[in-house]
């Protein structure tokens, strides 16, 4: 969310576009999913996992360089690192058979990040992923023409962008002659698996790294239930006050390892299923500004009965890593005191309504990428819930998002509060484009205490819809286009909301008018008032709508609130 009227984001507006355009082309350019090798078949790059620094690599400009931490595997990987005209390109000439098929992958981390290869004398392939905070596998595969004897492999970031890690690459297939990586051995069994937490219905598994592994199998009662790149998983879907025994394997493009010791974890009782307590079936969520940008200076008590939830913006960093706090700008806000908000908090409850504290927004960063910092993001958050008398949490962190280990943080957070606790998330458009996005991952993560996600659907350009054609913001499409990729990537039609702009000074693009909101609501919820994309079904239970801010929503009369919450109210 934007802290300065009218402003933009440049990350989410450059590259909503690109990355459109771009993924419309890749879907259409066909990508082959990867293929298990063959016992015959080996690993042509040469220096793939970069332990000989950036021997046999060649990248643009100077951008890369190799580094110690954090690697895939081994003692090194690559970083690259865009700037102005440059994509951090780094290129391999690998020997390979003609009219032979290969399998390409590499795994990621990051900024924006491409895998490709050109010369196969046939269809050259790539492949890319959106920043991801945690290690990523990008794969595809190409067959070489009649005559290829060689082909280039790359990896690239983007114009502009956060560098980019890349680690363990390899050309699976058969030997082309020109030397490479000795191919992998089957993994040893992991280490260390234990019980990291446990709700009603679900069970979260960790365990020790293990060296050559790709990815990590796991297994619920004998039956292989997932498969993960990292070293953690939750299993859901459980029944409540039920044990169950848990193993896990590695695995590589060798094979799968012996599995792991096993251990026992318990669902606790109660029910699953989406946090939220006591709240409506249908629900208005509102943004509310600590801090004064030329909207409406409010208290707690101005913001009008039609918004359900109220996400308090923001909480921030401190100097432990993954901490926030938050102070109340009573300055700023013209002498409300902290005893008046918290009196203010208290009566919104009274009347049926959520107050939940949000971390980050536009400017915010909060790192939570181990374990340490998602126990400190979950300590600090609850001791805020403590303090203030919060609801709950909002999850608005627009500059990167580690799914490992921010699932972690809320599933500890969950443990403490208990099941009334509201979890929400404001992910941009770009986050919600694809479920292996970091920000798609951990909603699906919690999706058993998850409340609601109400993507911004706002400062974006063109984006894809679920049907793969590309759709403009600011049009009754956008939002339903849009909303169908959550809706059919496995969040409840209960968990999605639609994020819009209070008024055309709130965003820097992208606001709809009340009626186009409304219009979309009845799409989605009762295939009315469409535009020229129809949802191949009805979601009658979607949640609602959610708006940055009520500031905004006060500056212009609450012109928004008033009929997008009469008609949200009024959803059967």
């Amino acid at each position: 969310m934007d802290r300065a009227p009218g402003i933009p984001r440049p990350r989410g507006r450059r590259l909503a576009t690109w990355s459109a355009a771009t993924a419309l082309a890749l879907s259409v350019a066909g990508l082959a999913a990867a293929s298990p090798a063959s016992a015959a078949d080996v690993n042509n790059v040469r220096n793939a996992g970069f332990e000989s620094g950036l021997a046999n690599w060649t990248c643009t400009a100077g951008s890369g360089t190799t580094v110690s931490s954090p690697v895939h595997g081994g003692t090194g990987a690559l970083k690259a690192t865009p700037a102005g005209q440059d994509n951090a390109k780094c290129a391999q000439t690998v020997a390979v058979r003609p009219n032979s098929t290969y399998t390409l992958s590499a795994w990621v981390q990051g900024g924006y990040t491409y895998l490709g290869v050109t010369g196969t004398g046939t269809t050259d392939v790539s492949t890319w992923t959106p920043d991801s905070a945690s290690w990523k596998q990008l794969s595809t595969s190409f067959t070489t023409g009649g005559s290829t004897t060689s082909v280039t492999v790359y990896t690239h970031g983007w114009y502009g962008q956060a560098a980019y890690l890349a680690d363990d690459l390899s050309v699976y297939g058969p030997d082309g002659g020109g030397g490479g990586d000795p191919a992998p051995t089957v993994p040893s069994a992991p280490a260390g698996l234990s019980v990291s937490g446990t709700t009603s219905s679900s069970v979260s598994l960790s365990w020790s790294a293990v060296s050559g592994a790709t990815g990590y199998n796991v297994y619920r009662n004998g039956t292989k239930v997932t498969a993960v790149p990292g070293t953690s998983a939750t299993v859901t879907g459980l029944s409540a006050s039920t044990s169950y025994s848990f193993q896990v394997t590695a695995a590589n493009a060798a094979g799968e390892s012996a599995k792991s010791a096993t251990v026992t974890g318990t669902t606790s009782s109660g029910t699953g299923g989406g946090g939220g307590g006591t709240l409506p079936k249908h629900a208005v969520t509102g943004y509310w500004q600590n801090f004064n940008n030329g909207a409406t200076v409010q208290k707690l008590s101005d913001v009008p009965a039609a918004y359900d939830i109220i996400a308090v913006a923001f909480a921030d960093a401190t100097s432990t890593p993954g901490a926030v706090s938050f102070t109340l700008d009573s300055s700023g806000l013209g002498g409300y005191t902290a005893d008046q908000f918290k009196a203010d908090i208290r009566a919104k409850q009274a009347a049926g309504k959520k107050v939940i504290i949000s971390i980050g927004g536009e400017k915010g960063t909060v790192s939570v990428n181990d374990a340490g910092s998602a126990a400190n993001f979950a300590n600090s958050v609850y001791s805020l819930m403590q303090t203030y008398g919060f609801d709950g949490v909002d999850i608005d962190l627009e500059n990167g998002l580690n799914a490992t280990y921010m699932t972690q943080a809320l599933r500890s957070l969950s443990a403490k509060a208990g099941s009334s606790l509201v979890i929400t998330m404001a992910p941009q458009t770009i986050d919600m484009q694809s479920t292996s996005g970091s920000y798609f991952q951990t909603a699906l993560n919690v999706k058993d205490i998850l409340t609601v996600v109400n993507m911004q659907y706002y400062n974006s350009g063109s984006m894809l819809g679920c049907d793969g054609k590309v759709y403009s913001q600011g049009t009754v499409d956008f939002l339903t286009a849009l909303a169908c990729i959550q809706l059919e990537g496995g969040l409840s039609p209960s968990q999605v909301g639609l994020g819009l702009p209070a008024s055309t000074r709130a965003a820097g693009g992208g606001y709809v008018s009340p009626t186009v909101v409304n219009n979309a609501l009845d799409c989605l919820t009762a295939a009315t008032n469409c535009g020229s994309f129809k949802p191949s079904r009805t979601y009658p239970d979607l949640r609602g709508a959610m708006t940055w801010s009520t500031n905004w929503d006060a500056a212009s009369g609450n012109a928004w609130s008033t009929p997008v919450g009469a008609h949200v109210h009024a959803l059967p």
